[in-house]
C-alpha cells in the first residue's frame, strides 16, 4: 500500500472527532444529577422511581459496550457514532413532552441510553487500536479526558440553565448540541487509516515482542471468559461503575444539596473534580505506557475507597474541596490501564469486543448503585449507608487488580527463549 505524508497524521483528526462525541455523551450523562430533585418537586415521583429509570439508562448504555464494538466491525465508526447522536438528539427532545413516569423511562432509561451506549469509550478503545501504535496509552486518556471535560462543561452550564430556564430549557440546549455534532461525525470520522492512503500512527517505531503479539493475536469471547483475568478485570470495573456513574455521578449533588450546600457551590465542587479527572485521566494514560498497569489500578482504587468513605462526614466547603481533588484525580483515571491491560492478556485485535464486555459490567455496577443509592435514601434518610458501601468494594477491587496475571507476551517469551535454547 502506497502511503501519504500530510502536515497532520489523519489520526488526530480522527481522535477530535471522536473525543467531541465523547466528550458530549458523557456530559449529558451527568443530566440526572440535576434533574432528580426538580423532578420530584414537579411530579412528586420518589428518588427511588426516578434513580430506577436512571439505572435503565445506564444499564441501556453499559450494554452498548459490547454491542457498540460488535456494531463498528460490521457497520463502521460513522455510521455507529451517527445513530448515536441522532438517538440521543431524540431522547432529549422527546423529554421536553414529559408528563408521566413511563416517559421517563422510555425517553431518558431507552432512547437516551441506547444512544449513549453507542459513544461509549469503546470506540475510543477501537479508534486507539486501529489508529495509533505510539502513543495509544496517551489517547486512551485523551479520550478519557474528553468524557471528563464533558461533565466539567456540561454539569455547570445545565446547573445554570436550569436555575435560568428549569430543567426543559437545559434538556432543550443539550438536544440542539448533540443535533448540530451530527454533521462532523458525518463529514470527518474515517473507519482505518488505509482509508487516507496512511499507517498507524506511529507503526515501525515500537518493535517489541508484547507490540507484536498484542497487534496479531485475537482472543475469542469464548476463549476470554474462561480466564481469571478476564473476570478480575470485569469485577474490578463492576466496582469502577459502581463507585462512579452510579453513586457519585448520580447522588453526589443530591447529598450535597441536602447537606445544606447551595447549587452553585456543589457545582463549583463538581466542576473541579471534572477539571482534575481530565488531568488524572490524561496522566493515567501516559503512566500506562510506563507503570505496570496493575499497581496503576490497585492505587486508583485503594485512593478512591478512601475519599468516598469520608465523603458522609464532609460538612463544610474546605472538605468537600478536599474529597473533590482527591476524587476529581481518580475518576476515570482505571480506564487506559484496564484497555491497557485488555489488550496485554488477550491481544489488541481483542480489545473492542472484549473491552465492550468488560466495559458492561462496570455499567451494571453503575446501574446497581444508582438505584440502590436511591433506595437507600428513601429507606434511611440519608447516603451514608451507600457512600460507605463503595468504598468497601473499592478496597477489594484494590487487592482483585493485584491479582490479574502477566501479559500474555511476557508469559510466551520465557518459552520462545526455552526453544531456542
Amino acid at each position: 500500500m502506497k502511503t501519504t505524508k500530510a502536515p497532520v497524521h489523519y489520526a488526530w483528526i480522527v481522535t477530535v472527532v471522536t473525543s467531541v462525541a465523547l466528550l458530549a455523551a458523557a456530559g449529558v450523562r451527568t443530566a440526572p444529577q440535576v434533574l432528580i430533585l426538580p423532578l420530584h418537586l414537579e411530579f412528586g415521583w420518589s428518588r427511588a422511581e426516578i434513580s430506577f429509570a436512571i439505572a435503565i439508562s445506564i444499564l441501556w448504555f453499559g450494554l452498548g459496550g459490547p454491542v457498540a464494538g460488535i456494531l463498528v466491525d460490521r457497520f463502521g465508526l460513522r455510521r455507529v457514532m451517527g445513530v448515536g447522536l441522532v438517538l440521543v438528539a431524540s431522547g432529549l427532545t422527546a423529554m421536553l413532552t414529559l408528563n408521566t413516569l413511563w416517559q421517563l423511562h422510555l425517553f431518558w432509561g431507552l432512547v437516551v441510553g441506547v444512544g449513549t451506549g453507542m459513544l461509549t469509550n469503546v470506540l475510543g478503545a477501537i479508534v486507539a487500536q486501529r489508529w495509533f501504535v505510539k502513543h495509544r496509552g496517551l489517547v486512551v486518556g485523551l479520550f478519557g479526558g474528553a468524557s471528563a471535560a464533558g461533565q466539567l462543561i456540561f454539569l455547570p452550564t445545565m446547573i445554570a440553565l436550569t436555575t435560568w430556564q428549569g430543567w426543559r430549557g437545559a434538556i432543550a440546549v443539550a438536544a440542539a448540541i448533540f443535533g448540530v455534532l451530527i454533521l462532523p461525525v458525518i463529514l470527518l470520522m474515517r473507519e482505518h487509516p488505509a482509508d487516507v492512503r496512511q499507517r498507524p500512527y506511529g507503526e515501525g517505531s515500537i518493535a517489541t515482542a508484547q507490540a507484536t503479539m498484542e497487534a496479531t493475536q485475537r482472543t475469542p469471547l469464548r476463549a476470554a471468559i474462561r480466564t481469571r483475568d478476564f473476570w478480575l478485570l470485569a469485577a474490578s470495573f463492576f466496582v469502577c461503575g459502581y463507585t462512579t456513574n452510579g453513586l457519585i455521578g448520580t447522588h453526589l449533588l443530591p447529598h450535597a444539596l441536602e447537606h445544606g450546600f447551595a447549587a452553585d457551590v456543589a457545582g463549583r465542587a463538581i466542576a473541579l473534580m471534572g477539571a482534575l479527572n481530565l488531568i488524572g485521566t490524561l496522566g493515567s494514560g501516559w503512566l500506562s505506557d510506563r507503570v505496570d498497569s496493575r499497581w496503576l489500578l490497585s492505587v486508583y482504587y485503594g485512593l478512591r475507597a478512601g475519599s468516598i468513605a469520608l465523603l458522609p462526614f464532609v460538612q463544610d466547603w474546605s472538605g468537600l474541596v478536599i474529597f473533590a481533588v482527591v476524587y476529581g484525580l481518580d475518576w476515570i483515571a482505571t480506564v487506559p490501564p484496564t484497555i491497557n491491560l485488555t489488550a496485554q492478556r488477550f491481544g489488541r485485535a481483542s480489545v473492542g469486543v472484549l473491552y465492550g464486555w468488560i466495559f458492561f459490567s462496570h455499567m451494571v455496577g453503575a446501574a446497581v448503585a444508582a438505584y440502590l443509592g436511591g433506595a437507600l435514601r428513601d429507606m434511611l434518610g440519608d447516603y451514608t449507608l451507600a457512600f460507605l458501601s463503595a468504598a468497601v468494594l473499592g478496597f477489594i477491587a484494590a487487592g482483585l487488580s493485584l491479582g490479574i496475571g502477566p501479559s500474555r507476551a511476557a508469559r510466551v517469551a520465557p518459552t520462545q527463549a526455552t526453544a531456542a535454547e
